[in-house]
């Protein structure tokens, strides 16, 4: 909870300056040049710093009533540690937001690679400050936590300096490009925070509904936004420049067939895996944290978690593509409106749910919200652009479905007819390959234009790699 409540205290935030920053950069490379576009780089990371500093004073002043918020079920002993880790916790703020500037410029430059790896210190930190807090004490991890976060800004400044940025003291609020940005970002600063206010009612409803509830959702969510972060950040991440450069140039049809190439490419590779989730939700878990403290209820408290947040993870995926979509043609206020839809219909199922469900009626009403929101989105972006292939969209969707179905059942039959000659673990990986295998071998067949493309890159690049 002490690392959730900085996150969801300034993920609003960085979603914000992200989205505002990279068409305003842009916007002023072009017409007033590279120095002028930098001045406004280092304006907005003073501007982010007095931010962090004023949001950091209010959390070490009322972290008692903000834990209390965030997690009402907590009392004693764990109300205190709570207390006393999210004030360490809070300083990874000044980190991420200026990691949030960064990765943009370099997405800007056409670097998207170290963005994609600033992961790769994070984890390691993470992982080495467990061991050292397990043999020292608690308070180790969450500042463990703290340097794990500022390696990501150490990691890409390197970068960012062979870009071209130097950074100067420049702090003007009034600047005309900073009105811009934030004009642009404040409707999506109050999205996201819709979205952060759903985490919040489903942490404190966890905390009523069983003791480990916030860990089981926590642990779900997180395999969650694994997928999410391996197939749809990485053709949101480049999709959004090109299509915000494309807007700009009002190219709309290369717009509508960027956006509908990157729907397809997302349901390709989020059906089948949304499937899987589903029908081994138990053993992916088991696999993935069955050990030590993590006990036979804590694994069929989370794999209940994941099953009903698999339901939704097409509709994550498709409303990150379609948000992009909006926000390159400048209109941030109907992807604001629909959060503010998803949020109430999320409280309501969560209500309902929950007496019926447990933890699972939480992560079903998320997943619901979410395929119901990401429709809305389709439709108001048919009635603002005009068509742009919902036809094939549907079709090659359908396509994807029933090779996904097949592939689940055959996988199923092989993890049960495997686990009779060896281990749980060993099987699921087997069958998972199996699986695999057999939606590609389906989807080839298929007449899929997104496939033919892929298949016909990959042949021409064995082909060169041959000669």
């Amino acid at each position: 909870m002490s690392t959730t409540i900085p996150m969801v205290i300034f993920a609003f935030i960085g979603t914000g300056i992200t989205t505002g920053y990279i068409p305003m950069y842009s916007k002023i490379e072009n017409s007033n040049g590279i120095k002028e576009a930098n001045r406004y780089t280092n304006n907005l990371v003073n501007v982010l710093i007095v931010i962090c500093t004023i949001i950091v004073i209010l959390g070490l002043l009322f972290t008692n009533p903000i834990v209390k918020v965030f997690a009402s079920g907590f009392e004693g002993e764990t109300l205190a540690l709570a207390v006393k880790l999210t004030r360490i916790s809070l300083f990874g703020i000044y980190f991420t937001g200026l990691a949030y500037v960064f990765n943009g410029f370099l997405q800007i430059k056409g670097n998207y690679t170290i963005p994609a790896l600033v992961g790769f210190p994070f984890n390691f930190l993470v992982i080495l400050f467990i061991f050292l807090s397990a043999k020292t004490n608690i308070f180790v991890l969450a500042i463990g936590s703290v340097t794990a976060i500022a390696s990501q800004l150490f990691f890409v400044l390197p970068y960012v300096y062979k870009k071209g940025y130097r950074y100067k003291f420049v702090l003007n609020i009034r600047d005309e490009h900073i009105k811009t940005m934030a004009y642009i970002a404040l409707p999506v600063i109050i999205g996201v925070s819709v979205n952060q206010i759903n985490t919040l009612v489903d942490r404190t409803l966890a905390s009523q509904i069983a003791e480990g509830g916030i860990s089981a959702l926590n642990y779900a969510n997180r395999l969650n936004g694994f997928v999410q972060g391996i197939f749809v950040s990485s053709i949101a991440t480049v999709m959004y420049p090109m299509i915000s450069k494309m807007a700009a140039e009002n190219n709309m049809t290369g717009l509508k067939k960027s956006l509908s190439e990157a729907v397809s490419s997302i349901n390709l590779l989020v059906i089948p895996t949304t499937v899987g989730a589903m029908i081994f939700a138990g053993p992916v878990v088991r696999l993935l944290f069955g050990r030590g403290a993590f006990d036979a209820n804590a694994i069929s408290m989370t794999s209940y978690a994941l099953f009903f947040y698999s339901m939704g993870m097409i509709g994550f995926g498709l409303r990150e593509v379609l948000s992009r979509a909006f926000y390159s043609l400048h209109d941030t206020k109907t992807p604001m409106m629909n959060a503010a839809i998803a949020m109430g219909m999320n409280i309501i199922l969560n209500i309902i749910l929950s007496k019926f469900l447990g933890i699972g009626g939480l992560a079903l009403a998320t997943s619901i919200s979410a395929i119901f929101c990401t429709v809305l989105l389709f439709i108001s972006l048919r009635k603002k652009i005009g068509p742009y292939g919902m036809k094939n969209i549907t079709i090659s969707f359908v396509k994807i479905l029933c090779a996904s179905l097949v592939m689940g059942i055959i996988a199923k039959v092989s993890y049960n007819a495997l686990l009779n000659s060896i281990n749980a673990n060993l099987s699921l990986i087997i069958s998972i390959g199996i699986g695999t295998l057999t939606y590609f071998i389906i989807i080839y067949f298929m007449n899929i234009e997104e496939v033919d493309t892929m298949v016909n890159v990959l042949k021409r690049k064995l082909k060169g790699a041959a000669v």
